[in-house]
């Protein structure tokens, strides 16, 4: 789950600045997260992200959402939830990654989006509480493809 407004990494991205001048940084050349990803699929592991989003969208989820498409052609199937819909179903305000329903890693940032670290657990309380929020997230959002012709319709 992905509930920041924006990331700094990628705002120090090579690609942050070609995307703000207005180029395509959609068809981005396979790295080492995609790579992996589409291996990973092909053994038939899934890779599931909800992404918050808000309304208008920020310059760091507008950014996402272009890139997006090559993270999906490798395999991810990533969905977005509105930040309003998110705080009704009253899920977590911070970015977390679930490992088959048994360890969570949840991310600290700090007030510039910088990533400071990762707390691991697999206390059964808190992976119980990603799970449920996982599931309710899930079953709400759209997928990328649908989201972004409502954000495009909406401009």
């Amino acid at each position: 789950m992905e509930t920041r407004r924006g990331y700094a990494s990628d705002r120090q991205s090579p690609l942050w600045p070609k995307w703000l001048a207005g180029e395509d940084v959609a068809a981005e050349p396979a790295n080492a997260w995609r790579q992996n990803v589409r291996a990973q699929a092909e053994q038939g592991k899934r890779f599931e992200r909800v992404r918050l989003a808000d309304e208008p969208l920020t310059q760091g989820q507008q950014f996402l959402l272009t890139r997006a498409p090559s993270n999906i052609e490798a395999g991810e199937d990533i969905r977005y939830l509105l930040r309003s819909d998110a705080h009704t179903l009253r899920l977590p305000d911070h970015d977390f990654w679930l490992f088959d329903s048994k360890i969570v890693a949840r991310f600290a940032f700090d007030e510039d989006d910088t990533t400071l670290g990762v707390y691991v657990t697999e206390d059964p309380a808190e992976v119980l509480a990603a799970c449920q929020a996982r599931d309710a997230a899930w079953h709400h959002a759209m997928p990328t493809g649908e989201f972004a012709k409502r954000v495009a319709s909406a401009v």
